[in-house]
């Protein structure tokens, strides 16, 4: 498949429904504040819902990108990619310098983002604790 059949735009409040069944752990409250911010977008494929990226800013001046979960069947086809592509694009309009990125280390994540330019910057270790999950590792990009 060509990336020109995907195609990333901001969440609106008709997107509610499938951006919970992709993202799970996000509350209704939670979609509408990351929506209302502009810090949602949807994955589109031949205008049908394939995916969701979702960022933040880490003190006020680093884009963090929070998820980027595509639907099992769109994966390997450019969606990835291409979204990754738009949004360092409206992180470097905005005037970001640089952007921020992480996946736990069991995850193939990893991979694509250092595909992407991303570079290892560190990484958190959550052991003994509530969130106990494996490491966390960090990449940055500069935009």
């Amino acid at each position: 498949m060509m990336q020109a059949e995907f195609m990333l735009r901001q969440a609106e409040a008709g997107d509610e429904a499938f951006w919970r069944s992709v993202e799970r752990h996000c509350t209704a409250q939670g979609f509408l504040q990351k929506s209302s911010a502009g810090w949602a977008f949807l994955l589109l494929h031949r205008g049908e819902p394939a995916g969701v990226l979702e960022y933040v800013l880490l003190w006020d001046r680093l884009p963090f990108l929070n998820s980027l979960i595509l639907l099992p069947k769109h994966r390997g086809q450019g969606g990835g990619r291409l979204a990754m592509a738009q949004w360092e694009a409206a992180m470097r309009q905005a005037g970001y310098p640089m952007a921020l990125v992480s996946t736990q280390a069991d995850e193939t994540a990893q991979h694509f983002y250092r595909k992407l330019g991303y570079q290892d910057c560190g990484s958190l270790i959550l052991n003994n604790c509530p969130l106990a999950q494996p490491a966390e590792l960090f990449f940055c990009k500069i935009l």
